[in-house]
């Protein structure tokens, strides 16, 4: 690998100055206010075209397809800092973090110039078909069908917990295109228009009263035959990978950072007790960013670093209930702000170790790993 993976190099230092100031600025004229979960729950095009205009969208991505030809290192850089500041950025999260990767690794030409510069420019916004209803973490259980037809591909079925379907432009689709004795083969993704018809969404209000997830239904909807991604039949190998960008980033541990920075003011008044669970959140946090540059940096030499990313996703996970946990304890009466960040990011907390693969998922796919020669 060529480029540095250290947080210190003179490059990543400058865009996180880059950001920073952005942020600070957007908070400063009122346009955002930072909390808990916002990379799922802020949804704000304007700021994502700004990240566009700035080139830190796609920022992994040739120069060809609208990115910035950096790497991986500096996309996690970026993130840290948007993470941090709490900024709106569900608009494009999606598209960046995974489904841009994905055309680059299995897209045809046709369909890389037809959606990576739309994703870069924060034109295209995507939410992910995957999840369906009466499946549970099981994702090879997947139901929906994909039956060839002229031109294309014919789509029945459902999808549930759909994040962002009511705002996206685009669905990446996971469906099954064959009938086999294992339900992990026949099965492919395609990239699917919002607007067509045949297409139903229906939403889902969490603990929070927020609208983010939805119900999507898909009934006799066509699929252009260039939309299919990858190779027919193949999806499992490639939706395994994809798992590698969705799970192996910061958001995995700093959706409660917010939160966290709140606490930090007044932790030394509530005794030693209160700081020697400090300074382990602190020694987690940094584990967690360690091993997230360690993904980064396999990333960058274009393996899929499944295992580690799902370690980091279920250990993660407990950073931030950790987090919430330890808010509580502090959170005292006279503290209004405080308080509001916690209860904000204790009524997101459920989902925390649910999405993107369930604890358990997370613990059989690293057993797994361990356990092979």
């Amino acid at each position: 690998m060529t480029t540095t993976t250290s947080p210190e190099a003179p490059e990543l230092a400058d865009l996180r100055t880059q950001v920073r100031e952005l942020t600070g600025q957007w908070r400063a004229d009122g346009r955002y206010e930072p909390r808990s979960d916002n990379w799922m729950r802020g949804f704000d095009p304007d700021f994502s075209r700004e990240l566009a205009a700035r080139g830190l969208i796609g920022i992994t991505w040739p120069r060809t397809y609208g990115g910035g030809g950096r790497s991986q290192a500096a996309r996690l850089a970026v993130n840290e800092e948007l993470l941090r500041a709490g900024a709106p950025v569900a608009a494009h999260w999606i598209g960046d973090r995974q489904i841009g990767p994905a055309v680059l690794r299995h897209g045809t030409p046709e369909l890389r110039a037809e959606i990576l510069p739309g994703i870069a420019a924060a034109r295209y916004v995507f939410c992910l078909g995957m999840s369906e209803p009466e499946a549970g973490s099981d994702l090879a259980a997947v139901r929906t069908t994909a039956a060839r037809v002229d031109g294309g591909w014919r789509v029945n079925g459902r999808k549930i917990w759909t994040t962002g379907a009511h705002k996206a432009t685009h669905t990446y689709l996971l469906a099954r295109t064959e009938r086999t004795e294992r339900k992990h083969e026949g099965l492919t993704e395609f990239i699917v228009d919002m607007d067509t018809p045949g297409i139903e969404v229906s939403p889902i209000v969490d603990l929070a009263g927020d609208h983010h997830f939805n119900e999507m239904t898909f009934t006799d909807v066509f699929v252009p035959e260039h939309r299919v991604l990858g190779t027919v039949g193949n999806a499992w190998r490639q939706v395994t990978e994809q798992l590698s960008f969705e799970r192996g980033g910061p958001e995995r541990f700093l959706s409660t950072y917010p939160l966290f920075a709140l606490t930090l003011r007044d932790a030394e008044a509530h005794g030693a007790d209160t700081e020697e669970r400090l300074g382990r959140l602190v020694a987690d946090l940094a584990t967690l960013r360690r091993l997230t540059w360690q993904v980064a940096a396999s990333l960058d030499q274009g393996a899929a670093p499944v295992v580690d990313a799902a370690t980091l996703k279920y250990l993660g996970n407990a950073f931030e209930n950790d987090v919430v946990d330890f808010a509580r304890r502090v959170c005292t009466p006279d503290r209004a702000e405080l308080h509001a960040a916690w209860a904000q990011a204790l009524l997101a907390s459920p989902g925390f170790t649910i999405r993107g693969g369930a604890a358990d998922v997370l613990l059989s796919i690293i057993a797994k790993q361990e356990t092979r020669p």
